[in-house]
């Protein structure tokens, strides 16, 4: 079976390494010379929650030679109409596209390769980058798993052999609610790294600083309402309803959901924001891929979702007009706090 992982940043370097420690070879594709130079010759090396270096097999986008039967797509959302028209010529005849992005991609990767060839995987864990070769996993060990489903009419073997190979690494769940997957991915998402990315910190910062906490459970109230406007029913995350955790429709469950974010998150502290490392890069984010779906959500289906408009108009002048992530910046949502 041959298999890549195309955009191996951070998650992508992790996973490949996982997978190669276990036995199972895969190609780790980057366009970054730097650090595909550096893996090539050191291997990777995991650091963070975890400690150590295995030998990878790297390699540059045009060194790629198909076919393909699992392409792990890991690159940003926003280049996926010209990535996956690249790579849909490189996928054997039952090949598959699996996209570990954030947001709800599936779609429009369907669109390009077909529904039976694409499946979605949400990555619950975190990691980031510190230098070429060198990439952090910012979440426990033991809270790691993949959350997995196909697009209608995807053959129930495919889903089967993706499994396999990702459960080198982690545990896979797999999801018959493959919307509902997302967007309880997307509840986190917009949630933590939306809000880190504002003040500059990690999921952490977000979950134990009481205004940034007040804040968040407003964040995941708006997204379920807009699903549930949608259509959606949330896929547990981890065996937690959090649905049932965290909305409210009182001042008591309000203030009972501020209390459970910091223990919820526990074993997420860590994570770094990918928008925010992107922010600080000097790179254009994933904001509208993230909260920008819910507010869209939110005007399509008549639901306000002010937070989250907050949210994007902040990052875009971080992006835009020089706004540095910081602290401060939680002075945005006073009227959400207060």
């Amino acid at each position: 079976m041959k298999c890549a992982i195309y955009g191996a940043g951070s998650l992508g370097t992790i996973l490949g390494a996982y997978l190669t420690k276990s036995g199972f070879p895969v190609e780790l594709v980057n366009r970054n010379v730097k650090h595909v130079e550096a893996l090539q010759k050191n291997g990777a090396h995991i650091g963070g929650t975890v400690d150590f270096t295995t030998p990878v097999n790297a390699i540059l986008p045009d060194q790629m030679k198909g076919p393909y039967d699992i392409i792990f797509l890991m690159t940003k959302q926003l280049h996926n109409p010209e990535v996956v028209t690249m790579l849909k010529p490189m996928l054997a005849d039952d090949g598959v596209i699996v996209t570990l992005q954030n947001g709800i991609p599936e779609p429009g990767i369907a669109e390009i390769v077909g529904a039976d060839r694409t499946i979605g995987c949400t990555v619950e864990w975190g990691a980031t980058m510190t230098e070429p070769g060198n990439c952090e996993l910012t979440s426990d060990p033991d809270s790691l798993s993949f959350h997995m489903g196909g697009m209608e009419g995807m053959p129930e073997e495919r889903i089967d052999k993706v499994r396999k190979v990702l459960e080198n690494m982690c545990p896979v769940d797999i999801e018959d609610n493959l919307i509902g997957a997302r967007w309880s991915k997307l509840l986190i998402n917009a949630t933590y790294s939306g809000l880190g990315t504002v003040i500059g910190g990690t999921f952490g910062d977000v979950a134990s600083w009481k205004p940034a906490t007040k804040v968040a459970v407003k964040c995941m109230k708006e997204c379920i309402d807009v699903a549930r406007a949608g259509g959606v029913t949330f896929a547990p995350v981890q065996g937690k309803d959090i649905t049932k955790l965290f909305y409210y429709n009182n001042k008591a469950k309000q203030k009972f959901a501020e209390i459970l974010v910091p223990i919820a998150m526990k074993k997420h502290f860590g994570i770094v924001p990918s928008m925010l490392q992107d922010v600080l890069k000097g790179k254009p984010c994933e904001v509208d891929a993230i909260n920008g779906v819910v507010c869209e959500w939110g005007r399509k289906y008549g639901v306000p979702t002010p937070v989250n408009d907050r949210i994007v108009e902040v990052i875009k002048k971080e992006e835009n007009e020089g706004l540095r992530p910081m602290l401060a910046n939680i002075q945005f949502f006073k009227e959400f706090y207060d």
